[in-house]
C-alpha cells in the first residue's frame, strides 16, 4: 500500500508507523513536528506544521511524488493533545489547532488521488453518559469540562461526512476509547491519566504515597495501542469489500470500564513497589462513567476483538517505559 501517516511521531501515529513499516511492500510518507522520523527503505519522513495551509499543500505534493500520485490511505493521527490538567485549566488548548489542521487537510485532499481517509476521533463526546456508549447514542450533552474538545471532535466527524459527499474519497472516523501503551506522553505536565500514573509510580520510592485526584471512582474504558492498530489493519484491508458507504463512524473500545483507583492499584502491583494510594478530595477531578460498545464493527462483520487485558497492557507499558522513557 501507499500510505500517508499524518502525525507519525505522536503517540498513536508512532504505533501505527511501527506496525505498517514492518511490511516492506508498504511505501510510507510520515509527517512529524517535534520528534524526527528518520528515512528508511520504505519510510520517508517529512517535517510539517499541519496548521499551516502552505505546509499541508507541501505534504500532499511530496506524498504524490513519493507515492506515484496514488495515496491508498491517509491515516490522520496528527492532533494537539494533552491531559486532564490542560482540559481543566485551559480547555481551548484542544480546539483551535485541531479544527484548523483537519479543515486544511480535508480540503487539500480534494486535489489529490486519495482512496481512503481515516480520522482518529475519540469518545470524549460521551463524557456526560453513564453506561454503555454506542454509535447510535444521541449526543445532546457534553460535560462542561469537555465541551470544547467534545464538540470539536463531533464537528470534525461531520466534516469527514461532508467531504464524503463529493464521492472522491471514502472516509472513516474512529471514536476510540482511552488508548495507552508505548510512545504515550509520560511527562506529568502534558500526559493523560494513564501515562502520568505510570511515571508517578515508577519514579516513587518504596513506602511512598501516590496521590489520586478526587475520589478515584470515575470509570474509563481503556484500550491498548496494539489493539487499536490491529483494528486499523483490518479496516484498511476490508473497508472497500465490506461496504460501499462513503462515510462510516465506528466506536472502538474494550466494552469494559475500570475505576481510576483500580488502575492505580494495578500499576502499583505491576511495579512491585510498596506504595500507599491516597485520594485528594480537594483536587480537581472529572466524573466519567461509561464503557464503549463496538456495535457497528460487529454489524459489518469485522473479526476484530480486543486482545490485551488491562493487566497485560500495564505490564507491557511498564516494560516499554523502563527500556525507553526512563533512559531519557
Amino acid at each position: 500500500m501507499n500510505i500517508l501517516i499524518l502525525g507519525a511521531s505522536g503517540f498513536i501515529g508512532r504505533n501505527v508507523l511501527d506496525y505498517f513499516s514492518k511490511y516492506k511492500e508498504n511505501k510510507i510518507v510520515a509527517t512529524w513536528k517535534t520528534r524526527r522520523i528518520e528515512d528508511t527503505e520504505n519510510v520517508f519522513g517529512l517535517s510539517a506544521d499541519l496548521t499551516t495551509e502552505t505546509e499541508v499543500k507541501m505534504v500532499f505534493d511530496f506524498a504524490d511524488k513519493i507515492l506515484d500520485n496514488k495515496i491508498d490511505v491517509v491515516i490522520q493521527a496528527a492532533a494537539t493533545t494533552s491531559g486532564s490538567k490542560d482540559a481543566l485549566s485551559k480547555p481551548w488548548y484542544h480546539v483551535t489547532d485541531n479544527a484548523v489542521m483537519n479543515s486544511l487537510i480535508l480540503r487539500e485532499e480534494l486535489n489529490h488521488n486519495v482512496s481512503h481517509h481515516i480520522f482518529f476521533s475519540c469518545t470524549v463526546m460521551y463524557s456526560g453518559l453513564k453506561g454503555m456508549a454506542t454509535e447510535d447514542t444521541k449526543i445532546d450533552h457534553i460535560d462542561d469540562k469537555y465541551f470544547g474538545v467534545g464538540w470539536t471532535k463531533v464537528y470534525l466527524e461531520k466534516m469527514c461526512e461532508f467531504y464524503s459527499r463529493f464521492k472522491k474519497t471514502k472516509y472513516t472516523a474512529i471514536r476510540h476509547s482511552n488508548i495507552y501503551g508505548p510512545y504515550d506522553k509520560f511527562d506529568l505536565d502534558h500526559s493523560h491519566f494513564f501515562g502520568a500514573t505510570i511515571t508517578k509510580v515508577m519514579t516513587a520510592k518504596d513506602g511512598g504515597d501516590i496521590i489520586v485526584w478526587g475520589n478515584g471512582e470515575d470509570k474509563r474504558d481503556f484500550l491498548y495501542a496494539t489493539d487499536l492498530v490491529g483494528f486499523l489493519n483490518e479496516l484498511i484491508e476490508k473497508r472497500f469489500g465490506i461496504t460501499d458507504k462513503d462515510y462510516i463512524l465506528f466506536n472502538l473500545g474494550s466494552g469494559e470500564n475500570t475505576t481510576t483507583n483500580e488502575v492505580v492499584r494495578k500499576v502499583v502491583e505491576a511495579s512491585g513497589k510498596e506504595l500507599r494510594i491516597l485520594n485528594d478530595l480537594s483536587a480537581p477531578s472529572i466524573s466519567i462513567s461509561f464503557s464503549v460498545g463496538n456495535a457497528v464493527i460487529k454489524r459489518y462483520g469485522f473479526g476484530w476483538e480486543p486482545r490485551i487485558t488491562i493487566e497485560e497492557g500495564i505490564e507491557q507499558t511498564i516494560q516499554w517505559w523502563k527500556e525507553n522513557y526512563n533512559k531519557k
